[in-house]
């Protein structure tokens, strides 16, 4: 073997050491930057969002509750409603089920507010055996076919929305809900409902 093949080999071999080097600064750099900017942004908050459906009459939401009740959102006029689309498989939904518990019993003493949750796309034996060990005793209503979560344009869980007592929608919110975060977004649509 000559010298001019050994250094030629070894050139080859130096740039794809540089390449090889270059493109794992390349993504490194994006992922570091990435992992700074969602480490030190706030916790997510309940938060509201825009949605078409906030200031018209509330689609209907009724059917056949996980318990082989008929419940209808429209049995609930005179209070306010959270209605919840959750699953059992889902993470977020999981976070926040100890505050819905929270908000259902202060509202329930009060008699102001209720929950009524949508199973969406999730067993109801999974949901009747995730309330036993979680509790969470508002009515979960089954949506087999998916027109509730689709008429109210549902496009993932948890997503929540805030009814009137009139049965009109006040609030849209996706994401996991925080107990005070939810208590505010109550006390200020029941604001602007006055």
């Amino acid at each position: 073997m000559s010298e001019a093949t050994d250094t030629a080999g070894a050139r080859r071999v130096l740039r794809r050491t540089r390449v090889a080097l270059w493109a794992a600064v390349g993504v490194a750099v994006p992922v570091a930057a990435l992992v700074v900017v969602l480490a030190t942004r706030p916790p997510a908050a309940t938060e509201a969002v825009h949605s078409p459906l906030v200031g018209k009459p509330a689609p209907v939401a009724s059917g056949q509750t996980i318990d082989g009740r008929h419940v209808s959102l429209a049995d609930f006029r005179g209070r306010w409603v959270l209605v919840n689309f959750f699953a059992t498989w889902c993470i977020p939904c999981r976070k926040e089920h100890p505050d819905l518990v929270r908000f259902a019993a202060a509202h329930r003493a009060r008699g102001d507010a209720v929950i009524l949750a949508i199973v969406y796309d999730d067993a109801p034996d999974a949901v009747r055996s995730f309330r036993k060990s979680n509790g969470g005793d508002w009515p979960m209503l089954e949506d087999p076919s998916g027109h509730i979560a689709l008429d109210f344009g549902v496009s993932g869980v948890p997503e929540s929305f805030l009814v009137t007592p009139d049965g009109v929608i006040a609030a849209k919110v996706l994401g996991g809900i925080h107990l005070a975060d939810l208590e505010h977004l109550l006390t200020t649509a029941k604001s602007r409902s006055t």
